[in-house]
């Protein structure tokens, strides 16, 4: 099966066409959103294939004559040298600072974008006077931007992933040898899953960026390593109990694989429910997560156990199993934990179930909607250029606000976008026989409350001037991507509950343990929003979270969170068929399980904040959230608020299955 395993993984790696990456693989905006079907219409015009890139040329104290004229001839070397147009310097009013618009085409590959962009930079700083400065900002420098996050991510984020789970297995395990199997049987899976998602997105045109792949990959290696440290802790507990390390093993995956099938499958259920989604971002997520855990399940089920077995009971050295070892469950930590919480289940569940909800609390102010500006943890230099832009000239000037028309409506338009408040601009920019744009620039700063609140005021305004009337740009966007985050959870959410409701029944045939598990995952998810936001809000100083945040953690909260819950219960059914007393079942189930589920939180806790070495605020909320999310449920829920409940139902837990009799 290894040979097998190697031979597939080697065709996969090897023919697997090349990914479609496209500009708007993480954008949150669908086709049917007003901005979008404005941009869409737009593209019909003759200069619908440029967008500006503006160079900001200021100095402290302020721009003299000398600079400007200076300036005017570095607007004649951008022209001359990259064979593009570029605009006479324009002086702010203050003339703090100076602008010159330069068109670049928006067809080019992302490669091709961030190399005109540097070359804009080199240029327009070739030759300054002393102390002026120069920014390049725009849609296509923060394209180029954005882009250069993921410069060498993959490899970034692949070497500090498995860098942490080495440490986490070494540590878990004791063994100087142990860990390499799953590392190396997952960080294989890893990349076939990697290779599978590109030739998916080559064959189909499904785009994929950096934080598709980088969060995929972080799904594999945790998913699959928790799998993986399950059915490792099971052979080892069936190498006490026979002298065949192959019948350990058959009886280990016996054992272990329904519970990671249905785990599995409740994730991937989960994660394909994500496809119903408006947000391209959030969809793109769900189908490449769902990848990554089929392919991390093949690896764990199919591969990893011959790759345990090879070596033989050597490979647990120096704390090799024997055939009638003592099992040191029965007198471990957990062991300890479980009989303590059931000897005093009501002050526990109380207690856990209180601490719970007060972090839940915090969610109550949560918000989301995260500014351009805010986007990245270290602030690149197309947002700090319109921070400067903003000091001396209207805030929507480097992304200005389009609306469609008519063109026998362009007058009453841009009449009615004058009278909004919030709009420092409004003229016509362009017409077509079949349609016209009127270019808005906004007082406000951008994509912040105020603006999109000027972007309702201008849409009721244009709408009463021309009802076809479409209004588009990035602070319209903003506002359909938080309005699209919104349906989204309302449409993904209850069918995500329901797909783990049902899939608890149908592994524990009991109502009352799928409702029980189902709701206390669910309040972990709502606590580790809650502490997140207070985190981000009062410690670190982000106004919002992202609008996808929220969404993305629930679904790997309560999906990979109902995983532990999975197991023990899972186990502890299996204890309860043979003594038929629900406390002492669950006590069994969290001395054997509670270790390894133990080690597989923390795993898959510090794999997702590692999601924080690539420069995304996106990525690094979602990697604090989730991890938080993990240690919490890991802990709290699974460790003591699940065995005390269970103590408190007693045999009605397993109600309406036969084990309730």
């Amino acid at each position: 099966m290894v040979l097998l395993g190697l031979i597939v993984s080697g065709l996969i790696m090897a023919f697997a066409p090349e990914p479609t990456a496209g500009n708007e693989a993480g954008s949150n905006l669908p086709e049917s959103a007003e901005s979008a079907r404005a941009e869409a219409l737009l593209d019909e015009l003759p200069q619908a294939d440029e967008a500006p890139a503006i160079v900001v040329f200021s100095r402290e104290g302020g721009l003299s004559p000398e600079d400007l004229a200076a300036l005017g001839e570095r607007s004649q070397a951008i022209g001359a040298e990259l064979d593009l147009e570029a605009s006479p310097p324009v002086p702010s009013e203050t003339g703090a600072a100076a602008i010159v618009a330069i068109p670049v085409k928006t067809g080019l590959s992302n490669d091709d974008n961030a190399e005109l962009v540097e070359q804009i930079r080199e240029v327009a700083r070739a030759d300054l006077p002393d102390g002026v400065k120069a920014e390049v900002t725009g849609a296509p420098a923060v394209q180029a931007d954005l882009g250069a996050v993921f410069d060498g991510a993959d490899v970034r984020l692949l070497a500090v992933t498995a860098a942490v789970v080495a440490v986490l297995l070494i540590i878990t395990y004791r063994s100087p040898w142990l860990w390499l199997v799953p590392l190396t049987v997952i960080g294989i899976g890893d990349r076939v899953a990697a290779r599978t998602l590109e030739g998916i997105s080559g064959t189909f045109g499904f785009e994929i960026d950096g934080s598709i792949t980088g969060i995929t990959s972080v799904l594999v290696f945790g998913a699959g390593t928790n799998y993986a440290l399950l059915l490792i802790a099971r052979y080892r507990e069936e190498l006490r109990r026979h002298d065949s390390r192959h019948e350990a093993m058959r009886t280990a995956v016996g054992g272990a694989a329904p519970a990671i099938l249905s785990s599995s499958g409740t994730v991937v259920l989960a994660l394909l429910s994500l496809l119903i989604a408006d947000s391209p971002f959030v969809s793109g997520i769900g189908l490449a997560g769902a990848i990554g855990i089929v392919i991390a399940v093949a690896f764990a089920l199919l591969v990893l156990p011959s790759a345990m077995v090879l070596p033989g009971r050597w490979l647990f050295w120096p704390f090799v199993p024997r055939n009638g070892d003592e099992d040191p469950s029965e007198r471990g930590w957990w062991f300890r934990v479980g009989s303590t919480v059931t000897s005093r289940p009501w002050p526990v569940a109380i207690a856990s179930l209180g601490v719970l909800t007060a972090m839940a609390a915090g969610a109550l102010t949560l918000s989301t909607g995260l500014g351009q500006s805010e986007q990245f943890l270290d602030t690149p230099e197309s947002i700090q250029a319109q921070e400067t832009l903003q000091d001396g000239f209207p805030a929507g000037i480097s992304a200005p606000t389009v609306v469609a028309t008519s063109p026998d409506q362009v007058e009453a338009v841009t009449a009615a976008a004058n009278g909004v408040s919030g709009v420092e601009s409004a003229r016509p920019a362009g017409a077509s026989d079949d349609v016209a744009e009127v270019q808005v620039v906004l007082s406000v700063a951008p994509e912040s409350e105020q603006a999109l609140t000027a972007i309702e005021d201008l849409r009721t305004a244009v709408k009463d001037a021309d009802p076809d009337a479409l209004v588009g740009g990035p602070d319209a966007q903003a506002l359909d991507e938080a309005q699209t985050a919104a349906d989204d959870r309302a449409t993904v959410i209850p069918i995500v509950l329901a797909i783990v409701l049902v899939m608890l029944l149908v592994l524990l045939r009991s109502v009352v343990a799928a409702v029980i598990l189902c709701a206390t995952t669910v309040l972990s998810y709502l606590s580790a929003l809650g502490v997140g936001w207070l985190l981000f809000d009062h410690v670190l100083g982000w106004s919002a979270m992202d609008v996808s945040t929220p969404l993305l953690a629930f679904i790997f909260l309560v999906a990979l969170g109902v995983d532990y819950n999975i197991f023990l219960t899972a186990r502890a059914r299996e204890e309860m068929a043979l003594t038929g007393d629900a406390t002492a079942s669950i006590v069994k189930a969290l001395a054997v399980t509670g270790g390894v589920i133990t080690s597989a939180g923390v795993l898959l806790a510090a794999v997702f904040t590692v999601l924080g070495v690539l420069p995304l605020v996106l990525l690094a909320q979602l990697g604090v959230v989730v991890g938080f999310g993990v240690l919490l449920d890991t802990v709290l829920v699974r460790g003591v608020a699940t065995p005390a409940l269970v103590a408190l139902c007693g045999r009605r837990f397993w109600w309406p299955s036969k084990l309730s009799r």
